[in-house]
């Protein structure tokens, strides 16, 4: 059973500078919601409660974010604004939220890594901070169900075209079943020509505790970094590990076009916004 969750949220932000010289990426909102408070409702709406964020330098805000606001609540209650005041409440109570340093950036494995005395000896899941997964079923709760049944460690993917797996860690493996690949190896962001397939990873994992010791062994890879990829190739030689093509959208903040493509769609889902972001669209595309 998977009870607790991992997520990193430690880098500099740097594409998105200087918006993220003094606010963390994470903090970006989508709308009127910060990206990161997505990521946690994912985690909630998947039954897990115990939520540890690995955080840098500057993000203060991030821990600010979910806890409680009493001048702010006080001030919204005094103005009768009861709906506002409980969703300010509802975001400090939606999980235990604990918080651990990443005193230098040396990369996605090792903020992962940080994250062990928390975790310890038990199964759990990591959500990046910066990308939202949006389905019916929270795709974290999709992937404990495949570790459910398998007992190994599982990847979110992604089928995307070939022209963007470049950019990804992109899995090599074959079918078991409808939407479950077995994972036989990762390259991380191979040439179109030397990639094993367009099946690229998404942004979710669930772990077995087994992913520490290697991330322990890990030296550092691509941009002088602790590769989280480098640690599951390593797992891979001693245990199965498993893919799922979730049933979802996902969601990339992490870039300047995919946020603001981000905004737009989640725009569009707002009853009070929609038609007026509609009609500036066609604006827009007439003037164009």
């Amino acid at each position: 059973m998977i009870r607790k969750a991992v997520i990193p949220a430690a880098g500099f932000g740097t594409r998105f500078l200087p918006a993220t010289k003094s606010s963390p990426k994470e903090m970006l909102p989508i709308v009127d919601t910060p990206v990161i408070q997505y990521v946690v409702e994912e985690a909630v709406a998947s039954g897990i409660t115990n939520i540890v964020m690995v955080i840098g330098r500057g993000k203060r805000a991030v821990e600010e974010h979910f806890d409680r606001n009493f001048e702010l609540e006080g001030e919204l209650e005094r103005k009768g604004r009861s709906e506002e005041l409980e969703a300010m409440r509802a975001i400090s109570s939606m999980a235990d939220i604990h918080f651990v340093w990443q005193k230098e950036m040396n990369g996605l494995g090792d903020a992962v890594y940080c994250a062990r005395h928390h975790i310890g000896d038990e199964p759990f899941a990591v959500l990046l901070g910066d990308t939202i997964l949006d389905s019916d079923t929270p795709v974290t709760g999709q992937l404990m169900k495949v570790y459910d049944r398998y007992q190994d460690s599982v990847v979110a993917l992604e089928e995307v075209s070939w022209d963007r797996v470049s950019r990804y860690g992109v899995m090599d493996g074959h079918a078991l079943e409808d939407g479950v690949m077995q994972v036989e190896d990762f390259v991380e962001k191979p040439d179109t020509k030397d990639a094993p397939s367009n099946l690229v990873i998404a942004s979710r994992y669930v772990f077995r505790p087994e992913i520490f010791d290697c991330l322990s062994r890990t030296k550092r890879g691509k941009n002088n970094e602790i590769q989280l990829t480098d640690a599951m190739h390593m797992l891979l030689a001693t245990r199965a590990m498993y893919g799922l093509q979730f049933e979802g959208q996902r969601f990339d903040a992490g870039n300047k076009l995919d946020y603001l493509k981000t905004n737009i769609a989640f725009a569009l889902r707002h009853a009070d916004l929609r038609g007026d972001v509609i009609s500036h669209i066609k604006e827009l595309a007439a003037e164009l």
